[in-house]
């Protein structure tokens, strides 16, 4: 009985190990060309990746983002100064759709995080997209 429930445990171990090692995470800092309040990021992320996109703001600027995929489970977040994955985000896009407009509450760090759904992560599924950011 020991030995079974020893080997029970090495397996949970190992499985959360492996799950976990699936999860990899790209940042990247968002700067526009010269003169330009805005551009678009172009990426691929597959499986459990995800890209973090940072971008400095200042309150009340108005800022819109939007995503552009063939793939249906794609989404992006956005998440306040002080706050990222894992926290509340500001924006679900799972829930409110691919884009977003609106006044900015706090001056600081914002992140925009692209993932995918855990239905299509699982199945390893690859989307390719745009990500379009402006500030004004």
């Amino acid at each position: 009985m020991k030995k079974t429930f020893s080997a029970v445990i090495l397996t949970a171990i190992l499985f959360t190990v492996s799950t976990q090692a699936k999860d990899v995470v790209h940042t990247k800092q968002v700067q526009f060309d010269k003169g330009s309040n805005g551009g678009t990021q172009t990426g691929k992320i597959q499986g459990y990746e995800t890209y973090n996109y940072k971008l400095g703001a200042k309150s009340g600027q108005y800022m819109r983002v939007s995503l552009e995929t063939k793939n249906a489970s794609t989404y992006f977040n956005i998440f306040e100064p002080g706050k990222g994955p894992g926290g509340q985000a500001m924006f679900i896009g799972s829930s409110e759709g691919n884009a977003y407009t609106g006044n900015l509450p706090k001056d600081g760090t914002y992140t925009i995080q692209v993932y995918m759904m855990r239905n299509a992560a699982r199945r390893n599924e690859v989307a390719n997209y745009q990500l379009h950011v402006g500030i004004d």
